[in-house]
């Protein structure tokens, strides 16, 4: 239960590899990836997820092994988390930057495409706003994959 099959350092390094290669899947996957999961969304996570678990622990199954690796894996999510609070660019490479996907009521078609956003989410989004077309000033994919609408000032305003 205890006696590992592998040193104790192989499990830190495996954990850093698949954490930072699926960090960077992650991030190269898109936006909408990480905003709010569809079930099929969620099955591609438990796949992935069952797809890495032989790569973390080498074919170990003690629990010595596996504490190992979830330590591994939260103290690089804080140390990222860390150096993300601290410094813009880390920021911005890890988490994303806003992206203007429209204006003047009027979406930027290729930006859409590129984005992997559908109409259904365009439209949602205006609703949750309470914003028709035309009264949309300027449309952003969040770095969360969430989309903001801000709503044209009325002439009083």
């Amino acid at each position: 239960m205890f006696d590992m099959d592998l040193p104790w350092w192989e499990f830190i390094v495996r954990g850093a590899m698949i954490y930072l290669a699926l960090l960077v899947m992650v991030r190269l996957s898109g936006r909408r990836t990480i905003s709010q999961l569809t079930p099929f969304d969620l099955l591609v996570v438990m796949l992935l997820s069952e797809s890495v678990s032989n790569g973390l622990s080498g074919g170990d199954s003690s629990v010595s092994g596996g504490l190992i690796i979830a330590g591994t894996l939260i103290v690089l999510n804080g140390g990222i988390g860390l150096l993300s609070a601290r410094s813009r660019k880390v920021e911005a490479m890890v988490e994303g930057e806003p992206v203007l996907i429209g204006r003047d009521g009027v979406f930027f078609d290729k930006v859409v495409r590129r984005n992997r956003i559908g109409q259904i989410d365009l439209e949602q989004a205006l609703r949750e706003s309470g914003c028709a077309r035309h009264e949309m000033q300027c449309a952003f994919l969040e770095a969360d994959g969430g989309i903001t609408i801000m709503k044209r000032p009325k002439a009083g305003d």
